[in-house]
């Protein structure tokens, strides 16, 4: 088995994926980006370079060569500084409910007009801050129960700000190399129809759909495991 490497999205750290890892065949790790749990950092100096190169640096630190990297929701936006730091050694990478703006504009930039306002007027420097309990049921918790949803609140931190304004560079994923995309079906935040969007930004990107909303490691952490076990056990 390819060993999986599983980047968090954003508001979170690596405690989101504690449910599914023990359904993994293969060996995994799940990283913190800069400026939350093992990696601590001023959330202003976090960006989407300094994420990929601390992903790589994890992975050279668990002594992995090959791998299948996972990332979830905003992760979208630092998997391509990682594959180009990597390069070859990304097996295969899977996208999961992911953000993937287009060359050049940033996560921001893919909301609609008057969220996009909004968020704009919220962010005044410095991290974002954790959101409260009835947008985060609203955005992560509408297929959780409620003591799913408590312990997705327990593993929710504040962001930083450069990863949501900052241009992504989709060149490190001209490379041709396996990808997926896995479509949670009954997403609130990433709706489905964008995410089919987002994973044609991602290039040639075969879509699995997942009966799921957005923290499917949470909700459905054994079916989401299948997935991407099959990713690692390919040839």
């Amino acid at each position: 088995m390819v060993p999986v490497v599983l980047v968090h999205g954003g508001g979170f750290d690596h405690r989101c994926w504690d449910l599914l890892r023990p359904n993994l065949d293969g060996p995994s790790i799940a990283v913190d980006l800069p400026g939350r749990g093992r990696h601590p950092a001023p959330m202003e100096s976090v960006t989407l370079a300094a994420c990929g190169q601390s992903i790589a640096h994890d992975v050279d630190e668990a002594g992995f060569d090959d791998i299948v990297l996972v990332g979830h929701s905003l992760a979208g936006c630092s998997m391509p500084a990682t594959v180009g730091l990597l390069g070859d050694r990304v097996r295969h990478a899977v996208f999961v409910a992911c953000t993937v703006p287009e060359d050049g504009t940033s996560s921001l930039d893919t909301l609609d007009p008057e969220v996009q306002a909004m968020a704009r007027e919220g962010l005044e420097g410095g991290a974002t801050g954790v959101l409260d309990s009835a947008l985060a049921k609203d955005l992560f918790g509408n297929d959780l129960d409620d003591e799913q949803f408590a312990w997705c609140v327990e593993r929710m931190v504040p962001e930083a700000p450069s990863l949501i304004t900052a241009p992504v560079d989709l060149a490190p994923l001209r490379v041709p190399f396996p990808r997926t995309w896995v479509r949670t079906r009954h997403d609130a935040i990433v709706d489905p129809d964008k995410q089919l969007r987002f994973a044609q930004n991602v290039g040639d990107c075969p879509v699995v759909d997942l009966e799921a909303a957005h923290m499917a490691m949470i909700s459905q952490p054994s079916e989401l495991a299948r997935i991407l076990n099959g990713k690692a056990a390919a040839p």
